[in-house]
């Protein structure tokens, strides 16, 4: 598999960046996070006034907090963007107005670049996303470049070969030799697609032998991650020592999407009470703590009285934070329950992945972050409607061996377990996890080919 290199870079920016403007689509809240991301890094380079936004699936606030100009209408759906999913998301969409809504998106796109050709500027289109952004930008008629965050050929093969399925879906997916159908191949491969940034390494390998001009710089989803902490804070010289004493910590991944979140928080918890009814100080390698800490990373738009009534329901009581064995540098809701500690933060969600020995996790975006910091998640399917069975399975192929698929939550305490039985499978998953994601600093890369090479 081929090293991401960082791609040489001009020391100054190149004249011609004055006179282009750029418009970014993305269609969902994760889409639009990778968006801005490498908007972040441009917007070092080049004058805030040279780029637009318009996020095709709800209302892009993340473009707000950067004060980049939304062209077009924008409105959430009923969906959250998860049509794909589930036919009847689709048809609730539909009745919500999407058909109107992207024909009056679609009409935009093509009017911004109308204008600024007409002013007098060279323009360009940033697609993040799946197909659509990618139809919008070919429609356009402008030049565009394509970053892909849904599609990845791990869900297919892995680099021994194709992988075994035991679905009904077995006989269509992968049919055209690739996670990418051949509509979506034409797209990319159009002379006005001038670059194709996928989400890991085997997929660029595979998309290059349709002549696509994809380029392995790394995923931005594993960007804007760093601790409030420097990590070797928790390594002393005599380590070993350190390890053997300290908690076993758990990071708990619930979703962000409501109703979903609470419903999945209700199934991480029934699989950490089996894991505080199971631990002891033998069961588990590594740790003679008699400690358990659990961190929840709670999106900012989930209720946290909601899932603290379900801790209390459990015998869960609410402590001072200064009790946990582990500091949170938030204002947290800290509880306690026999041998552990659970902690709910709002605000430090990376250190929320970083502290954690292990994941339980019922999320997309999270689940894979989590992943790739070389550490294993035990998933439980759900009612969706993302995070179903079907999304489980999916997911078990995207991420290979870092990721347990657990159908019960009972069942997770002894998984998590005979996992730490096995120091060679943890040392695969820390390997794998890296190579499924990627090394940090892919939005920089992304935003320096993209500005070496906009003439």
């Amino acid at each position: 598999m081929s090293e991401i290199l960082p791609l040489p870079l001009t020391k100054k920016t190149p004249s011609i960046t004055s006179n282009l403007r750029l418009l970014v689509l993305s269609n969902g809240h994760g889409e639009d996070a990778i968006a801005v991301r490498i908007l972040r890094e441009l917007q070092q380079q080049i004058s805030a006034q040279q780029i637009f936004a318009l996020p095709l699936v709800g209302e892009g606030r993340a473009y707000q907090k950067l004060n980049i100009p939304v062209i077009g209408s924008v409105r959430s759906m009923p969906s959250g963007g998860f049509i794909y999913m589930d036919g009847r998301q689709l048809a609730r969409d539909v009745r919500g107005g999407l058909l109107q809504l992207t024909t009056n998106q679609l009409k935009a796109v093509r009017r911004w670049v109308k204008t600024q050709h007409k002013s007098g500027y060279s323009t360009t289109i940033l697609a993040v996303g799946d197909i659509v952004p990618l139809l919008f930008a070919w429609l356009s008629g402008s030049k565009y470049a394509f970053v892909g965050t849904a599609k990845s050929e791990y869900y297919l093969r892995d680099e021994t070969g194709w992988l075994k399925r035991n679905t009904t879906a077995e006989g269509w997916e992968g049919w055209s030799g690739s996670d990418y159908l051949p509509w979506e191949r034409w797209l990319m491969s159009r002379s006005r697609c001038k670059a194709v940034f996928p989400r890991d390494s085997l997929t660029t390998e595979i998309l290059k032998q349709w002549k696509i001009p994809a380029f392995d710089l790394g995923n931005p989803m594993m960007d804007g991650l760093d601790p409030s902490f420097p990590l070797q804070q928790f390594y002393t010289t005599d380590t070993r020592k350190q390890e053997l004493e300290r908690p076993l910590t758990a990071t708990l991944l619930p979703g962000s999407r409501t109703p979903e979140a609470y419903a999945n928080w209700e199934k991480i918890t029934a699989a950490v009470s089996g894991l505080i009814a199971m631990f002891r100080q033998q069961d588990f390698v590594g740790h003679t703590s008699g400690n358990l800490v659990f961190l929840a990373g709670i999106a900012p738009g989930l209720d946290c009285d909601i899932l603290a009534k379900t801790l209390k329901n459990q015998g869960w009581n609410i402590v001072p934070n200064e009790e946990s064995p582990i500091k949170i540098p938030d204002e947290p809701l800290t509880f306690k329950h026999k041998n552990a500690y659970m902690i709910l933060t709002q605000n430090a969600y990376n250190d929320c992945l970083h502290l954690g020995d292990i994941a339980i996790a019922m999320a997309g975006t999270a689940t894979e972050q989590f992943i790739g910091l070389g550490k294993p998640a035990f998933i439980i399917p759900g009612e969706g409607p993302q995070f179903t069975p079907a999304f489980a399975e999916a997911q078990t192929r995207l991420l290979g061996c870092s990721v347990i698929l657990v159908k019960q939550p009972a069942d997770v305490a002894s998984e998590i377990k005979t996992l730490f039985a096995n120091p060679d499978r943890l040392h695969a998953i820390a390997k794998n996890g890296a190579r499924r994601m990627g090394k940090p600093g892919a939005a920089k890369r992304i935003a320096e080919y993209l500005i070496e090479n906009w003439e």
